[in-house]
């Protein structure tokens, strides 16, 4: 399976555009929020949370809407399942990716690829809020009336083909991510919000097998 095509069906599965007002946080409210969301995420060891996903893309008039259940575990597994309006799976775990679409099934190595390692790291780091990587993103963090935000611009020229800009948005108390943003082109978007996240519960590894 094509890079694209498994890096599409991701995106087509899993934004609506920001239009509170953002203020741009100074360097020593940037070093603080980033402290505050390293320290956090380090003390998470699962997560289970039901999710609604928007996908706008330029040439519809609506976006498209799905929903379903995420659950994570660490230090890797990963399995995000659609629910409405069709039953699909992906799984990350043990250096694969599994899908399952209505019962057609198939897998990928990510050893095989460096963008599929790239794109495991990513979805997994923007779960947990794990994703303050300098090396791998340009990163800015803005305070918006209801969330901090960080946008990080991927550096790799090969990942930035797929993706222009990340936005995680963090619930200011918790400092957890709430929705995560996903730009692939200037019209063209992926959002999904967070909803019912429930922190360090038990996560059977059944949970994981597609």
């Amino acid at each position: 399976m094509k890079i694209k095509t498994i890096l599409f069906a991701f995106l087509a599965m899993i934004c609506l555009p920001v239009v509170a007002q953002e203020q741009k946080m100074t360097e020593a409210e940037a070093a603080s929020f980033r402290q505050s969301v390293n320290v956090v995420s380090k003390k998470i060891t699962s997560l289970a949370t039901d999710f609604t996903q928007f996908k706008h893309m330029d040439f519809l008039t609506k976006d498209i809407e799905t929903s379903g259940k995420m659950f994570f575990k660490e230090p890797d597994k990963l399995l995000w399942q659609y629910k409405k309006p069709y039953n699909y799976t992906i799984v990350f775990k043990n250096g694969k990716i599994l899908i399952n679409d209505e019962g057609k099934k198939s897998a990928m190595d990510v050893g095989s690829s460096k963008i599929f390692a790239k794109l495991n790291k990513l979805i997994v780091g923007s779960v947990s809020g794990n994703l303050f990587d300098d090396k791998e993103f340009a990163i800015t963090c803005y305070k918006g009336k209801d969330f901090n935000i960080a946008k990080l611009i991927p550096k790799d020229a090969t990942l930035k083909k797929y993706l222009k800009q990340i936005e995680l948005h963090f619930d200011k108390q918790e400092h957890t991510v709430s929705q995560v943003r996903l730009v692939e082109s200037a019209e063209d978007y992926t959002k999904i919000v967070f909803k019912n996240k429930v922190l360090n519960a038990k996560v059977d590894d059944a949970v994981f097998v597609n």
